[in-house]
């Protein structure tokens, strides 16, 4: 064994690797070996190159070799670790994410380090990511949602979520579907869950009308009268025949005049529950802003050029806390 040859054979490896002149450095570092075989980062070293060079499966078979040689030797954990972290990256290069995922988890129980940690994050969420594209079918999807329509049929509303969730694991772009589930959490009053559906939905497809009315129906439920109204409205500009749209809107609207009950107060009562409301008026400058179309109507066509502030006023007008008349 010659420790100190080995360490100059490294040497010129090194400078040979800096300057990407990979056969040079692998004779240098396959010296150092030769001289000295009880040292592991020689064959990291190796296999970096040959990483580089990507020749994938002659870096896991240096890095096997390296881990083997570090543990007949006691080598420092570390360096252990990183010999398993070259391994993984190599095996997830050849598209063996399981195999990468394993090196990454060893290299952790070796030595932490957030690098590591990141490593082994990104490839689980490729592995799932690729388990999710491997379960798509479309064909089993439209099996799922129609086992969910007749479970809704039926009143089995927690049968139909069931069999409308499998569909979307199954086919998550067919806004039809969570469109559908929708309808079930109404039924089931998960009003959060039935929003954040409709949202979808209507995020994989703006035109469809279904879940625009399925949207405003829930809001409407919950109470949220001026939305419920917003929502209904874009309905109707989708479809101006539906009359599920009109009627879903002139409940609302009379909904909203009969909450008041022609009382200001009620009204104002009833607007200051709104959070949003709430904001607007406690903001000073639209106080001042308000003060000023009290004292001055004609003012208001000046602050309506400013989108912001006509948003707020429009809100405002919209939950019959304020009236304007200007031309």
């Amino acid at each position: 064994m010659d420790v100190e040859g080995a360490l100059k054979e490294k040497e010129l490896g090194n400078q040979a690797y800096k300057k990407k002149d990979f056969q040079t450095a692998i004779k240098h570092y396959t010296k150092a070996i030769e001289l000295d075989n009880t040292e592991l980062t020689f064959h990291n070293n190796l296999a970096a190159v040959y990483f580089e060079m990507k020749e994938y499966d002659k870096t896991i078979k240096e890095c096997e070799t390296a881990i083997e040689v570090g543990r007949e030797n006691r080598a420092d954990f570390k360096l252990i670790a990183k010999a398993y972290n070259r391994l993984a990256t190599a095996h997830k290069k050849l598209g063996d994410l399981q195999a990468a995922k394993v090196g990454y988890e060893k290299a952790l129980t070796e030595h932490r380090t957030p690098e590591y940690r990141q490593n082994l994050s990104e490839v689980e969420s490729e592995i799932k990511k690729a388990a999710e594209l491997a379960y798509i079918n479309p064909e089993l999807a439209d099996q799922e949602k129609q086992k969910g329509n007749e479970s809704f049929k039926k009143g089995q509303w927690a049968d139909a979520v069931k069999f409308y969730s499998e569909a979307i694991k199954r086919n998550p772009k067919d806004s039809r579907i969570y469109s559908n589930r929708a309808a079930c959490y109404t039924k089931l009053t998960a009003f959060d869950l039935a929003l954040k559906d409709c949202d979808k939905s209507i995020e994989l497809d703006p035109v469809f009308v279904k879940a625009y009315l399925r949207k405003g129906n829930v809001l409407k439920a919950m109470g949220q009268i001026q939305k419920a109204m917003d929502v209904y409205s874009k309905a109707m500009e989708l479809d101006p025949d539906s009359a599920e749209a009109k009627t879903g809107y002139k409940d609302c609207a009379v909904r909203q005049y009969s909450t008041g009950g022609g009382d200001p107060e009620k009204t104002r009562e009833r607007a200051m529950n709104d959070p949003e409301v709430q904001q607007i008026m406690g903001d000073p400058a639209m106080r001042m802003i308000l003060e000023q179309m009290q004292s001055d109507p004609q003012a208001v066509s000046e602050h309506l050029k400013n989108p912001e502030i006509m948003k707020k006023i429009m809100k405002l007008k919209d939950s019959g806390l304020i009236s304007m008349q200007y031309r």
